[in-house]
């Protein structure tokens, strides 16, 4: 029986895995810079912890979670976002005490069950920030300024910066409201997933994709018009410090989140490249999820996004660096070279030098199509005359160029090879 993988998951082979860790590593070096540490979460989790967080009426929790009963009864479900997990984690190793700011960051997969379109997968992966114990808006701008800094080394161009305000507990419940009035006169207009969405989350309206809805939206109250004046003095200092840094940004007044925890600054960073659906970030503030948890009041703010879409638009072309392919190729004619060349390939990786050899001993030829398959930058010909001879030949195989390499110093020659290439 053929078994091939399940429909909406994808195999990350080698040749395109070389992008993801090139990208992750500069996540690592941006956030690093900013303070943030990396944590490691688990893949499955209680799944009241996201049907709370989440909330029990989004789409997420009604019909994306992959939910199931374990073998104790215990209802489980794989993760379809990471914020709910690092809080978790956050209270319950006490990370609050001593009192400050908590730093984090996390890679991996997440999983929503949905039906399966171009960067969208069932299991995709997401690159998260969450920064806690502070509602100063100085974190606000400082993550925005990291994840923008993180895209330009990544090469993106093109990019806006959207922000927002949804409010808080105090003025939000009155927005929600005027809100609801607005829209009441237009549920014959808009969609039926707005006309769902009206007595569960009426915000979700403003964020409609359908077209018409959302030139209905744009006439609709507006959340900056509605938010008390704490609020206000808060958003102002968001575009204030963001100016301070130099960073553009345009305000939305349409924008707002999926998840219920979001409070006050809210954002996404779009790019021309990704048609409609051309969001490549988003996040916001989030003051009130760690406490819903039973944990100390924690205001945070953080983004997620999604690496299928990242890898998407960057522009790969001529980043050499990303390359994977071995400095040397090693060819041993004959069974007395492959003896010896097994220690020179076992020297040359003690030495730091990418390395590959031919491991079946066929013909010249057939060992020199296996080196131009692997695209390393040079060969190493060992023979029975190279051994008797105690000179190598080593080729640069772009350029045909060869020059002799002495045995009985061969590491510190071929190093100095490489660093002239």
């Amino acid at each position: 029986m053929k078994i091939q993988s399940i429909r909406g998951v994808k195999d990350i082979l080698p040749g395109e895995i070389e992008k993801w860790q090139w990208v992750e590593d500069i996540a690592r070096n941006v956030f690093r810079k900013y303070g943030f540490k990396e944590i490691r979460l688990p893949v499955f989790e209680k799944t009241a912890l996201f049907s709370r967080s989440i909330g029990e009426t989004t789409d997420i929790v009604e019909k994306e979670m992959y939910t199931f009963e374990d073998r104790g009864g215990e209802q489980i479900t794989l993760r379809p976002e990471g914020t709910a997990s690092v809080v978790r984690a956050y209270i319950e190793h006490k990370m609050y005490n001593p009192p400050s700011v908590v730093k984090l960051y996390y890679l991996g997969p997440m999983f929503r069950y949905e039906r399966p379109q171009a960067g969208r997968f069932r299991q995709f992966y997401q690159i998260g920030i969450e920064a806690m114990g502070t509602d100063n808006p100085a974190i606000d701008v400082e993550v925005m300024t990291l994840l923008i800094e993180f895209f330009h080394l990544l090469g993106l161009k093109d990019l806006k910066l959207q922000i927002n305000s949804l409010g808080c507990p105090d003025c939000r419940p009155q927005y929600r409201e005027v809100l609801k009035d607005a829209i009441r006169g237009h549920l014959k207009e808009l969609c039926s997933n707005c006309n769902n969405r009206y007595e569960k989350n009426p915000l979700r309206v403003l964020d409609c994709k359908v077209e018409r809805d959302q030139e209905i939206a744009k006439g609709l109250p507006k959340t900056q018009d509605h938010l008390c004046e704490t609020c206000k003095a808060n958003f102002a200092q968001v575009q204030a410090l963001l100016d301070v840094a130099g960073t553009p940004y345009a305000i939305n007044p349409l924008l707002v989140r999926g998840l219920d925890y979001y409070t006050r600054t809210t954002f996404e960073v779009t790019s021309e490249g990704l048609g409609a659906q051309n969001a490549i970030c988003g996040g916001g503030r989030y003051d009130s999820l760690v406490e819903e948890f039973d944990g100390p009041s924690t205001p945070c703010f953080g983004f997620a996004l999604g690496m299928e879409r990242l890898i998407s638009v960057i522009p790969f072309d001529g980043k050499s660096e990303i390359e994977s392919q071995p400095d040397i190729f090693v060819i041993s004619l004959g069974e007395e070279a492959k003896h010896h060349s097994f220690n020179v390939v076992h020297q040359l990786r003690t030495a730091g030098c990418v390395v590959d050899q031919d491991y079946d001993g066929g013909s010249m030829k057939s060992q020199m199509r296996k080196a131009n398959k692997s695209q390393a930058r040079f060969t190493l010909i060992i023979g029975e005359n190279e051994i008797k001879s105690g000179k190598y030949m080593m080729k640069q195989m772009e350029s045909g160029t060869q020059v002799e390499i002495a045995a009985d110093n061969f590491v510190d020659q071929i190093k100095a090879e490489l660093e002239k290439d």
